[in-house]
């Protein structure tokens, strides 16, 4: 493991130096030998699907798995548009002259090594290797081993374009022991490794953070709330509390809770349950919602839990200081909304919900990197230090002081 990572951090000064159109026709040929090698990928991804259906995955987790043309087509568009953002490396931040002469830029610079940790989705692979590529991070992948085979096979194909670029391969990697002690001691070179991005269950982010000598900026659960403002569009808020659960209930920025006030509370839960009997969606509520509508008993725990699936809980609350309380009290600090016309009680909302993303008539599937414009994004931030939200590659940089003198003393 030493011997692997001193490789890896001897790498980051050669990717460090890289000029963006080296690093753009870099990507390019990477995207274009993702789809021209889409047949390999799937062929790998139909033996971790086999085994997945053997040892009982959910069906969210089959999807997110799961690879296929458009798919692939999609990763390696990912990868084309993480290629034409702007340069992130090399911006000057801010600059200044002291009283003494010294001219002072503040730089931005890449990090260095970054080990990256997720679960099942084979598409962060080529996600995270572009976006630290064009960050000129050195990236160590530890992909879930349910994708092993379809992880193997994309960054396999990842370095037969970086070698036939004449870099090395061990610029994009995988973990070369994807057990737990290999992670285990990853998370403990902190002489090698600048940062650790853990993305995944609520077991693999405590056992990161609690362990790590390594810096951790944790991709922590999305549990997300919608909460309908008594002041609401009725109509507008049903299609956006849907659109929040069912798009796509297996991803971190779906809903898990849907808050609504007790003063529009016994109109609209009726046709709520109305659009999610359609979506199939399996809803608990607390006492309040079922004296208005039939359904499951809710418990602390279901408050508690992101079920990653078309499940929801429903709580009634009285106003919107006993919404933003319910936040607080379960809110992982991911996305939350408010669907409202009452500009008062969306700022409120904006100002006092803690959050890395607050948003008002929208619904929360918005948090992500390629919606926000980034790309992709190697994880949503749950920290307040250093990214928050959707990483995408200028949160991948720090920085540093260049100071140009002549001759000053102190």
């Amino acid at each position: 493991m030493q011997e692997y990572l001193k490789r890896a951090k001897e790498a980051s000064s050669i990717l460090a130096t890289l000029n963006g159109e080296r690093k753009k026709r870099v990507l390019n040929k990477i995207a274009d030998a993702l789809e021209a090698n889409s047949a390999l990928i799937i062929e790998h991804n139909k033996f971790d699907m086999e085994e997945g259906e053997r040892n009982g995955l959910s069906s969210a987790l089959m999807d997110r798995l799961y690879l296929d043309e458009r798919r692939i087509a999609s990763m390696a568009q990912a990868v084309r548009e993480i290629s034409a953002l702007k340069e992130p490396v090399g911006r000057i931040l801010d600059g200044w002259v002291t009283d003494n002469g010294l001219r002072i830029e503040k730089v931005s610079v890449p990090i260095g090594v970054i080990g990256i940790i997720y679960e099942s989705r084979p598409n962060v692979t080529s996600d995270a290797a572009a976006l630290c590529l064009k960050s000129g991070n050195v990236a160590i992948l530890k992909g879930g081993k349910e994708a092993q085979q379809s992880n193997e096979a994309i960054a396999k194909i990842i370095q037969n374009s970086l070698e036939e670029e004449g870099l090395p391969k061990t610029l994009i990697s995988l973990l070369p022991d994807a057990s737990r002690e290999g992670v285990a001691k990853l998370i403990k070179m902190d002489r090698y490794v600048d940062l650790i991005i853990p993305r995944g269950g609520e077991a693999l982010i405590r056992f990161v953070n609690e362990n790590s000598t390594v810096p951790v900026v944790k991709h922590d659960k999305g549990l997300c709330h919608t909460y309908i403002h008594e002041d609401a569009d009725p109509e507008e808020a049903v299609k956006i509390a849907v659109n929040a659960k069912c798009q796509r209930p297996g991803v971190c920025n779906a809903m898990e809770t849907l808050i609504v006030d007790d003063a529009i509370a016994a109109r609209i839960l009726p046709e709520l349950k109305k659009a999610f009997d359609i979506e199939s969606t399996l809803l608990k509520g607390d006492f309040e919602t079922r004296k208005i509508i039939d359904v499951e008993a809710a418990t602390h725990e279901d408050y508690d839990t992101e079920y990653l699936a078309n499940t929801l809980s429903i709580k009634v609350v009285k106003g919107i200081e006993e919404a933003i309380s319910h936040i607080r009290q379960y809110g992982s600090g991911h996305s939350e909304a408010i669907i409202t016309e009452n500009y008062k009680a969306a700022e409120k909302f904006l100002n006092e919900v803690d959050a890395a993303c607050v948003y008002v008539n929208a619904s929360t599937r918005f948090t992500d990197g390629g919606a926000f414009g980034f790309g992709a994004e190697v994880g949503i931030s749950t920290n307040k230090l250093h990214a928050r939200g959707p990483m995408g590659i200028n949160d991948l940089t720090t920085y540093k002081y260049k100071i140009y003198g002549n001759g000053q003393l102190r």
